[in-house]
């Protein structure tokens, strides 16, 4: 097997096409810290140098099982990192802030037991905190020697291009990667998150390229799903065919279940290989709980999907569309606080 490496957003480091993703590495996936560091050790030998994780993994585990892991091979990795998402209970203990990014980024360096982070990264947007606020701080991390380049997650394009704005206008780094979801199933990010990110020449970092396990080939239309172990065991609600969003994904796996077995590959093999074949694609993040997973989505990463079967993908999921509300995707403001979408009843009833 022969990866292929790409430059990082203008950075000037080169990445693995594929990144293994650590969010199953503790107690919400893989408890055995020997098995994750088998399965790391194991990406690392096949030609893997990016490793991506965060703080709020299984609380802070992953990133120890990482770090631990690491030790002796630290300098073979280009090693990522996330902050914003609550890491304990009590306020100003998740979120953007200065305040909060120092105190986690600290927090980070410890548990991964290095110096430095290569990509540090801004989980989701935060509306309460001022992004020249985010930017500064990020900015004066990297001046510090903490980081090597940051990057955001979750972010929509009008969010990274204000981002860039503010860069500009204040002289401060810049936004060097996006992470958003991406697969066959969840095609959105291609309307407006890859083309800006082109346009900014941004990496791009793709999770959930298996679209929670549904691109896996275990959980078919018409079988029995155990919901009591893997990804149903987190949430049970998503494998429920009764809900018409999920016989929609059903519908669709089978069509791509047909697609895999025409063209000599298998299902995972085909959803790996379609997220790579996007131009504005950097790496593809690979999330396994076991080794035999991290081979599975390895065995065939050479393969290249011909226009032809691009076109008939685009057939059954055309481009820019979502089968489904993508997973833990960032909800703006707008849509989930009525009081911005809702004129005061006062002052509804004086325009009458």
């Amino acid at each position: 097997m022969t990866l292929r490496y790409r430059a990082l957003g203008g950075t000037g480091i080169e990445v693995s096409s594929y990144c293994l993703g650590t969010m199953m590495f503790g107690y919400i996936g893989n408890p055995d810290h020997e098995d994750c560091a088998r399965i790391l050790h194991s990406a690392l030998d096949q030609g893997i140098n990016f490793v991506d994780t965060a703080d709020m993994y299984s609380k802070g585990e992953s990133e120890e099982i990482v770090g631990e892991a690491l030790q002796g091979r630290r300098d073979e990795v280009v090693l990522a990192t996330k902050v914003h998402f609550p890491m304990g209970e009590g306020r100003n203990r998740s979120g953007n802030s200065r305040r909060w990014i120092v105190h986690e980024a600290e927090q980070s360096l410890r548990r991964l037991r290095t110096d430095w982070i290569d990509l540090y990264q801004i989980h989701r947007p935060d509306p309460d905190t001022d992004i020249e606020e985010t930017l500064a701080t990020l900015t004066d991390l990297v001046r510090a020697g903490k980081i090597r380049a940051f990057g955001c997650s979750g972010f929509p394009a009008e969010d990274i291009v204000d981002a860039h704005r503010v860069s500009e206008q204040r002289g401060l780094y810049r936004f060097r990667t996006e992470q958003p979801p991406y697969s066959l199933l969840a095609r959105g990010t291609e309307r407006s998150v890859l083309p800006v990110c082109q346009r900014w020449g941004m990496g791009t970092l793709t999770w959930s390229p298996l679209a929670f396990g549904f691109l896996t080939g275990k959980y078919r239309k018409g079988r029995e799903i155990d919901l009591t172990t893997g990804r149903p065991s987190i949430a049970a609600e998503r494998f429920d065919p009764a809900d018409p969003a999920n016989a929609a994904k059903f519908e669709a796996v089978e069509q791509f279940a047909l697609l895999a077995e025409e063209i000599g590959c298998t299902l995972p093999e085909l959803a790996v290989a379609f997220v790579a074949a996007h131009p504005a694609v950097t790496s593809v993040i690979l999330g396994p709980r076991t080794l035999d997973q991290l081979k599975a989505s390895l065995a065939r990463a050479e393969l290249v999907l011909e226009d032809a079967v691009l076109d008939r993908i685009d057939e059954i999921v055309p481009p820019g569309t979502d089968l489904y509300r993508v997973d833990s995707a960032w909800n703006a403001r707008g849509m989930t606080r009525h009081a911005l979408r809702r004129r005061p009843v006062l002052e509804r009833a004086a325009a009458e």
